[in-house]
């Protein structure tokens, strides 16, 4: 395993003790954790720009960028000691990503008008069917959404196809949800 995984989970431990980064559940189960972050990273093998929002103490998108080579990892956090956390992280184990401190909304503003995500990663982070397609203007034609969720159940989102689910490994109801995104013509 990349050694970088020590360091995220070092890191993450000892910012937590003064920072609330991540819960109490996640800090008991935080090996399940990154093993879950990591699978996913398997399944999607994330290249070009990838958009995290909501990224809290990097759980999944950090362990997903240190094994993602081919990924440009663009992580939003609108907590100021969460987006902190992340800079620090992302330093510390030099990886290709950028700490964006906002709200989605406002973070899609200051995007490049010519950025085009590959891949959108989420975990938890409200409805998709209201936040989902505020991003069409910065999605590559297919795109891929990935919700960590409870069910293998996809929104449905006009412009999206629903590309299939995956099991994760932690616990009973958890998967991984992808919709495909097609440039209208």
């Amino acid at each position: 395993m990349d050694p970088r995984i020590d360091v995220y989970k070092r890191e993450l431990l000892r910012w937590n003790e003064k920072v609330n980064l991540i819960g109490p559940e996640a800090k008991q189960n935080l090996d399940e954790h990154i093993e879950e972050a990591l699978a996913a990273a398997e399944i999607l093998k994330p290249k070009g720009e990838v958009l995290d929002f909501g990224s809290g103490g990097g759980l999944p998108a950090i362990p997903m960028a240190i094994v993602s080579a081919e990924g440009r990892f663009h992580l939003v956090e609108a907590d100021r000691k969460k987006w902190a956390f992340l800079k620090h992280i992302a330093r510390e184990c030099s990886l290709n990503a950028v700490v964006v401190g906002d709200r989605l909304s406002r973070a899609l503003t200051r995007f490049p008008p010519d950025l085009r995500f590959s891949l959108v990663i989420s975990r938890a982070v409200g409805r998709p069917e209201e936040w989902v397609p505020s991003l069409k203007a910065h999605l590559a034609d297919g795109a891929r959404i990935a919700l960590f969720q409870g069910t293998p159940d996809a929104p449905v989102i006009a412009g999206f196809d629903d590309s299939g689910a995956h099991k994760l490994p932690r616990g009973d109801a958890n998967y991984l949800v992808t919709l495909t995104f097609h440039v209208e013509q």
